[in-house]
């Protein structure tokens, strides 16, 4: 969930590309693998970045299943298999079925690995980008319908996983949940093994990031086995403004994001009308919208009249907080359903103003919720590729389009630099968050 969608494109290139560590390594033994660009490597790339999703959402799922349904249908003489198959399933159905619709819209809107990987395949948000970045009237024509179409196939999906869960009942009105079954043996080592090698080759970019930072290269040639530091050095000292551009755009747009969703959520959720309703559902807008069509949208908006923004830092952070404020939004409204008027009705009864009420009651109690979504939002900020790379200008280059910009030159060492960086910047605040707050972003719980 932490590697950016850029690394590992670069990483698994670097691994099973024509020049690759793995394919160079099987070539000698006269395997040759098939190239890992077209259908094959985005397949394979996007497969071991987007599980993650369903993992989390069905253990979750699971979680909360009453174990006692199952139980029952065993106690009837159905096997256990069919059992799982009969009764679990269709009532975790819901949950797998948002996250297949959550990599779905993430795999339809990807920009990253379908152009480091596509070499030439006709993909929607790769097409949309093209538009984007040529001139004359038929391209801002074409950006337009292509942005269209992405939308109108992302609401057709939503809309289809609407209709299949209305068909059922998926309520537990109470149970128990599952107890950890410990497997020993052949048993044990057939259920771990499998799982362990998926886990193993999702951290595969890791390592070849960590390895390409320090190798030495000569132009778009790795000398593997000869270690340099002068890579990182390019990152801090030579060609610091990616990372300087990164922190100060990510911080800022984190900031106004957290900031406006913990008010508006407030006003959502505990001051509701007609105008917080349709506030909610415009800040959820862009949960539908995809990187390349969000910025095409600002390029269209901000590029003359009365506000032109286009080439500024302003429109990147604008781009950052419109694509990643519904994380932030999801988060407090969550908890403030949690809270309940009672609390807040005391204070104000006391003489505390409603303001100051919500500054000295409410906002201590969404706390937590709020350091969670501030981490996850500025996790997801700082690594933004698709949108950004179609506001930015010369000069204010971020560590994912610097990584981007270093790749389509074939110099993979400084991007694996610039990489190795950009894990770090996301990875700190995430431990951070766990070890000194007890926040786990990720907790499928």
């Amino acid at each position: 969930l932490v590697i950016p969608e850029v690394i590992a494109a670069q990483t698994w290139l670097m691994m099973l590309g024509n020049n690759g560590l793995i394919t160079k390594f099987l070539r000698e033994f006269g395997i040759r693998l098939p190239s890992f660009y077209g259908w094959f490597g985005l397949i394979t790339s996007m497969s071991f970045i987007y599980y993650t999703y369903v993992y989390i959402g069905t253990v979750a799922a699971i979680g909360k299943f009453d174990v006692q349904l199952e139980e029952a249908a065993q106690s009837l003489g159905t096997p256990p298999g069919r059992a799982r198959l009969k009764v679990m399933l269709p009532v975790i159905l819901p949950a797998i079925l948002a996250s297949a619709l959550l990599v779905f819209t993430m795999t339809v809107g990807n920009f990253a690995i379908s152009i480091i990987l596509s070499h030439g395949m006709p993909l929607l948000s790769v097409a949309t980008y093209q538009a984007a970045v040529s001139e004359g009237t038929t391209s801002i024509t074409m950006q337009s319908t292509l942005a269209s179409v992405s939308v109108l196939i992302v609401m057709s999906v939503l809309f289809l996983n609407r209709w299949i869960v209305s068909r059922g009942r998926y309520e537990i009105v109470q149970g128990r949940g599952a107890r950890p079954v410990p497997l020993e043996g052949l048993r044990g080592l057939m259920v771990a093994g499998p799982a362990g090698l998926v886990v193993a080759i999702s951290l595969l970019p890791l390592v070849t990031i960590a390895l390409g930072a320090f190798t030495k290269a000569r132009g778009p040639v790795m000398q593997w086995g000869t270690w340099t530091f002068e890579n990182l050095e390019r990152v801090f000292v030579t060609a610091p403004g990616p990372l300087l551009n990164s922190l100060l755009y990510a911080g800022i747009a984190t900031f106004i994001s957290i900031a406006f969703s913990a008010v508006v959520s407030y006003l959502v959720v505990k001051k509701p009308n007609v105008l917080t309703t349709w506030v909610d559902y415009i800040s959820a807008i862009p949960l539908a919208l995809s990187g390349t069509v969000l910025g095409v949208g600002l390029l269209a908006a901000f590029n003359g009249g009365w506000l032109p923004l286009t080439g500024t830092s302003a429109i990147i952070v604008m781009a950052y907080v419109v694509r990643r404020m519904p994380f932030g939004m999801r988060n407090a409204q969550a908890t403030l359903h949690n809270i309940p008027n009672s609390i807040e009705e005391a204070s104000i009864s006391l003489g505390s103003p409603p303001v100051r009420t919500f500054f000295r009651v409410v906002l201590p109690i969404m706390l937590p919720a709020v350091a969670s979504a501030t981490i996850l939002t500025w996790t997801t900020t700082v690594a933004e590729l698709s949108a950004s790379i179609l506001v930015y200008s010369g000069g204010r280059e971020t560590l994912p389009i610097q990584i981007f910009r270093l790749i389509d030159s074939g110099l993979m060492a400084y991007a694996s630099a610039y990489g190795l960086v950009l894990v770090a910047v996301i990875l700190i605040p995430v431990i951070l968050a766990n070890r000194l707050f007890g926040i786990d972003v990720f907790s499928s719980k």
